[in-house]
């Protein structure tokens, strides 16, 4: 079955087609600490800015955006010249770690009171008052 995912679906993963891609225009640059694999192109021939070369990522299993990591997004968008292989991120001291978007997963946020737990909640205090028209 993954030979038919790699095959048919980018989500699950890059296709045939991009694989073949890579090895041929691309050139790989570092992998990051979830598994993601980055890339830049050996020339411009196919960039959408002369003197730009293309830049990509091929993810670790499925493909989210969020995956992405603030320091390869950074290299990803030229915000940063250089991949941090080369020069290391420098992370502040207020900076949190870096999550991928959780929405839709078995780990996303499920507070009390969500229909998945049940959609109970606890009943208003006395401070409320419900509106009833007069």
């Amino acid at each position: 079955m993954s030979v038919l995912k790699t095959i048919f679906t980018w989500w699950n993963g890059a296709t045939t087609g991009i694989h073949f891609t890579v090895a041929r225009r691309g050139r790989f640059v570092g992998q990051d600490e979830l598994g993601n694999k980055y890339y830049e192109a050996r020339d411009d021939r196919d960039s959408y800015d002369r003197g730009r070369k293309r830049r990509w990522v091929i993810y670790n299993g499925y493909a989210e955006a969020s995956k992405v990591t603030p320091d390869w997004h950074g290299w990803l968008r030229y915000t940063f010249e250089e991949p941090p292989t080369v020069e290391p991120f420098v992370v502040k001291p207020w900076e949190k770690e870096h999550l991928p978007n959780l929405t839709g997963t078995i780990h996303a946020r499920r507070p009390q009171g969500a229909i998945s737990q049940g959609g109970d909640r606890q009943r208003a205090t006395g401070d409320y008052e419900a509106w009833t028209p007069e």
